[in-house]
């Protein structure tokens, strides 16, 4: 090997290593737009089955159909949005400095109460708070309030972004499959072609039932509240039902959640004899639907639109939370299933193949 040959494989190598480095640079700087793109992608399959019902039958022109389905998804954003004024109106209002007198009243009667309850347990409630700094985490309220306002204005224009986005891959269903096609080798376009549609198939039948599953969880978490009196029952229950997205997590923050606004609806009753009972029930009846969920709901509609064994989901939603955390956890079972069905198309003789693809 001469000098010559060595040194420009070396050039090679560090060209190699150079566009891999500004690639990963470009792809983390444009991150957002892609988190738009694929956010756009998942509309355009929950709205596919929809834009085909109208095209198909009742005979919508192409873009009319979208229009419309765009209209549809835009009404159920506002409509949720509504649902939420009314819960942050009133903890606005409890918060209020006009009220902060009868704020404090309220939280100093329901401490009286939760201190005597506990001190007659023989737990000493107010021993163990004068060991936390509650003064240091007040001062962090102007630097949340920033934090939120910016948040919020980053949120309109990715709603903005995505909505755009959406149009377009709902209006030609084609032109997210033509931008991945033109990185494919020409001699396994075909076979790759044949991937995407069953893909496609498959992650709209997906994300529709995960659809389904929020909206069992919503109607349980509703009825639940509502039996108990609890302020804002609607808001709440779509709100904690909605956490479910995430899994694992989710239900634990959720139950959090509800834990701290039932109580907080009751601020200003007797806490042994009607805040924590209320609570306590309500808690019962959450954990109940959360039963529900795990071993009724999510295999069922799971297994049903992904085409595997609610086991299989468990560990790949497990091992995507262990790799990369709780984004690994939400996007692990779409992208086993595209796996599954790009390892078929191509690898469909290989033994372990066959068996996780079988129903497919």
């Amino acid at each position: 090997m001469t000098a010559k040959t060595l040194s420009n494989g070396i050039l090679r190598a560090l060209g190699v290593l150079l566009g891999i480095f500004l690639l990963g640079y470009f792809l983390y700087t444009i991150q957002s737009v892609i988190v738009y793109i694929i956010i756009a992608g998942v509309i355009s399959l929950i709205a596919r089955p929809i834009i085909l019902l109208l095209r198909r039958k009742l005979k919508f022109p192409n873009t009319l159909s979208v229009v419309t389905t765009m209209v549809l998804f835009l009404g159920i954003i506002t409509g949720i949005i509504i649902l939420f004024i009314p819960l942050i109106t009133e903890q606005g209002k409890s918060l209020s400095l006009l009220q902060s007198d009868e704020l404090q009243a309220n939280i100093q009667n329901i401490f009286n109460q939760i201190t005597a309850y506990f001190s007659s347990k023989g737990i000493d409630v107010l021993g163990e708070l004068k060991s936390i700094d509650f003064t240091s985490q007040f001062k962090e309220i102007p630097n949340l309030l920033n934090s939120v306002l910016g948040t919020l204005g980053s949120l309109s224009v990715g709603l903005f972004s995505v909505l755009f986005i959406s149009f377009f891959f709902m209006k030609d269903s084609r032109l997210l499959k033509n931008g991945v096609m033109t990185i494919i080798p020409n001699k396994t376009e075909g076979r790759f072609s044949k991937s995407l549609e069953t893909i496609n198939d498959l992650l709209s039948r997906y994300f529709i039932g995960l659809i389904l599953q929020i909206t069992i969880l919503f109607v349980l978490y509703t009825i639940i509240l509502l039996i108990f009196g609890i302020d804002n029952a609607v808001v709440i229950a779509f709100l904690c039902a909605l956490l479910n997205l995430i899994p694992y997590v989710g239900p634990m923050i959720g139950a959090v959640i509800m834990f701290i606004l039932s109580m907080t609806s009751n601020i200003g009753l007797d806490f042994q004899n009607d805040i924590l009972p209320t609570t306590i029930y309500v808690m019962i009846g959450y954990f109940i639907a959360q039963i529900i969920d795990n071993f009724v709901s999510q295999p069922v509609i799971f297994s049903k639109t992904t085409k595997s064994h609610p086991l299989e989901i468990f560990l790949i939603i497990i091992i995507g939370g262990l790799l990369f955390g709780i984004v690994g956890m939400i996007t692990a079972v779409p992208l086993y299933t595209a796996l599954k069905v790009i390892l078929k198309e191509f690898l469909s003789e290989n033994k372990i193949v066959k068996s996780l693809t079988k129903n497919i």
